[in-house]
């Protein structure tokens, strides 16, 4: 189940990676009028949506990775350092900060549709941006639109591959900053302990006194309504998913490390008088990064399911960014009539927690200790 988790992660990790290559209204190639062109590409580095880091973090990934697996695979046959990384992680940023964005307004399909003789435009496999209403609203599924339009007559499918991206960006980015912040207080309470732990325990307490979706409606309201122009919506959802989820991580980090500090390499690295934070970095931490990374994967899970939440009730991400919280919502008026717009958002949802929840079944029985 482990592996079939993974396997679905990397599915949907790919998918929200390659979007400008899925569904993009612009032609990736065009040939007229004597000259090649890629208009997409631009728009690659430099995205036309309000949620620009998010999809520029995305954009660097397509262009990042694949020729670092090339690099990977060839070092069996060359010998590469880490400069070689280094250099193409560089090459791959440098376009991302030097191009700047730029309003189009070109109808590329119209265009297409006009091409003479030997002229040719090749379009990705959705031939619709998130953006562009392109039908009447609420269509049902057709060979035009394969998962229907919502209701501003955008293409579902679409939609649904860039809602992907801010899944995974609002479920990794804001466990990540969970698992900074967890860390960091939980070692601090476990090593120390005495009155560093009772404060730090009182702390922790108090936070999860308030149900944790509740104090994530209250803290959205709260900025929302103080930061009524801030477009960087899905920013705003990452950092209160993040600083609201790290006390169960804080809690194990300090079980974790009480134990471990009363064992004999501790006790060694203290006779050494070896510094504190180094204890911490280089010996406790890798020690206790077990239960860490099953509480992440379960914790991934739990922030998509806590974003899709926000976005159905109209506090997460905001419009007219891509959401699957957003199209469910969208669905609220007639649920069973508009069903195309509960389906799909249910069903990717759906794959992406238990994926991740798979996984994290799979780590923890592997971190356990055999008897």
């Amino acid at each position: 189940m482990a592996i079939a988790g993974l396997f679905g992660v990397l599915i949907m990790f790919s998918i929200a990676a390659a979007a400008p290559l899925i569904a993009n209204g612009r032609p990736l190639i065009i040939f007229m009028d004597g000259s090649i062109s890629l208009p997409a590409l631009k728009y690659v580095f430099a995205p036309d949506s309000s949620e620009i880091l998010v999809e520029k973090i995305f954009n660097f990934c397509l262009v990042f990775i694949p020729p670092a697996i090339v690099i990977t695979l060839l070092s069996r046959y060359m010998k590469f350092s880490l400069w070689a990384f280094a250099v193409l992680f560089f090459l791959c940023l440098a376009p991302f900060v030097l191009v700047k964005g730029k309003l189009e307004k070109a109808d590329w399909r119209a265009k297409a549709e006009s091409l003479g003789k030997g002229e040719f435009a090749i379009f990705a496999p959705v031939k619709y941006g998130p953006f562009e209403n392109v039908a009447e609203p609420f269509s049902y599924p057709s060979p035009a639109h394969l998962f229907g339009t919502d209701q501003n007559g955008r293409d579902v499918l679409s939609r649904m591959i860039y809602g992907a991206r801010v899944s995974l960006a609002v479920g990794i980015l804001s466990i990540l900053m969970t698992l900074v912040i967890g860390i960091i207080i939980g070692m601090i309470a476990g090593y120390f302990g005495g009155n560093w732990d009772v404060v730090i325990m009182r702390i922790v307490e108090i936070v999860i006194c308030f149900p944790r979706f509740l104090l994530l409606l209250i803290l959205m309201v709260i900025i929302m309504d103080r930061n009524k122009n801030y477009h960087q919506s899905i920013i705003l959802v990452i950092c209160v998913i993040g600083l609201t989820a790290w006390t169960e991580l804080c809690r194990i980090v300090r079980g974790e490390v009480f134990k471990h500090r009363a064992l004999a390499y501790i006790k060694s690295c203290q006779c050494l008088g070896i510094p504190v934070w180094r204890i911490m970095m280089f010996h406790l931490l890798p020690n206790v990064m077990g239960p860490v990374l099953v509480t992440f994967t379960f914790g991934v899970a739990d922030a998509v399911l806590a974003e899709s939440s926000l976005s159905f009730l109209g506090f997460g991400v905001q419009p007219p960014t891509a959401s699957w919280g957003e199209l469910l919502r969208e669905s609220l008026s007639n649920p069973l009539q508009h069903w195309h717009l509960t389906l799909w958002p249910g069903i990717a949802i759906f794959i992406t927690v238990v994926s991740f929840n798979f996984i994290g079944e799979g780590l923890k029985k592997a971190f356990e200790p055999v008897e």
